[in-house]
């Protein structure tokens, strides 16, 4: 499993996020605690938004916490909308176009969980990803042909309708052809106006999820972990859920794509 975390509001250096907190990405990237893999070393990457639509994007293999341009760029950049993500694969390889998150256009994506028995049903599953996608299908995880699906049903006009289609055909894929667990999905994506976060999976086990307003609340983040083992306001995303994240709104509606499969 893999540890990210996203921020919208005000703008702030990265870092504030990255690296500064107690419990920041980095400090899970070689200790996190709420997942079954305490290592997430398999690269790692940044999705940032400013004054142009499309977001700025920093990938490498190296593990988070030895890479000192990670610390110098976080430290200098400031975003009013950025996501972060720390790798730990669960099968494709260790190279830059594996890392999340991945961007085509405005949009940003990066996912944490697993779709059971991928590599057996993994040309079905490119199969999925519309023409006009493809040329954009860069490397081999699943997290990046569920975008490109999404992408290619109508992310721009139905965020949420979009990522629940393409997660109920995967779904499918992996009950027909694949291993338990079929699916387990966190993820955060966003066209650089809103942020966006679902949680969902085919058993009781969902990768866990979080937000949380500053204590100006003038930005929210949202996270696998919390950032600060002491603070307490962190609340819990729940199971089944889509999250929109608009300035200083949130809103969390039902997110069911096994519902979509079985009506299909």
């Amino acid at each position: 499993m893999c540890r990210w975390a996203a921020y919208i509001g005000r703008p702030i250096y990265l870092e504030d996020i990255v690296s500064r907190p107690g419990h920041s990405l980095i400090r899970q990237s070689h200790g996190a605690t709420r997942c079954h893999t305490a290592v997430n070393a398999d690269g790692f990457g940044i999705a940032w938004y400013g004054d142009r639509d499309e977001p700025g994007l920093y990938r490498d293999v190296m593990p988070a916490w030895s890479d000192p341009n990670l610390r110098s760029l976080t430290a200098t950049v400031k975003s009013h909308l950025f996501m972060a993500h720390v790798r730990a694969s669960t099968g494709t390889a260790t190279s830059r176009n594996n890392c999340h998150p991945f961007a085509v256009g405005r949009w940003s994506f990066m996912h944490n969980g697993q779709f059971g028995g991928y590599d057996g049903w993994r040309r079905s599953a490119e199969v999925l990803i519309p023409d006009e996608m493809y040329p954009h299908r860069k490397g081999a995880t699943d997290s990046e042909a569920l975008f490109l699906a999404a992408l290619g049903d109508g992310l721009d006009a139905d965020p949420a309708g979009a990522l629940a289609r393409a997660t109920a055909r995967f779904q499918a894929l992996a009950l027909a052809r694949g291993a338990a667990p079929h699916v387990r999905l966190t993820c955060a994506f966003s066209d650089g106006r809103r942020l966006y976060a679902a949680r969902y999976a085919s058993d009781d086990q969902a990768p866990s999820l979080y937000h949380r307003w500053s204590d100006s609340r003038h930005g929210c983040a949202v996270v696998s972990e919390p950032l600060e083992v002491e603070q307490s306001d962190w609340i819990e995303v729940p199971q089944g859920s889509f999250c929109v994240f608009d300035g200083a709104e949130v809103t969390i509606t039902p997110f069911a794509p096994a519902e979509l499969r079985a009506a299909a």
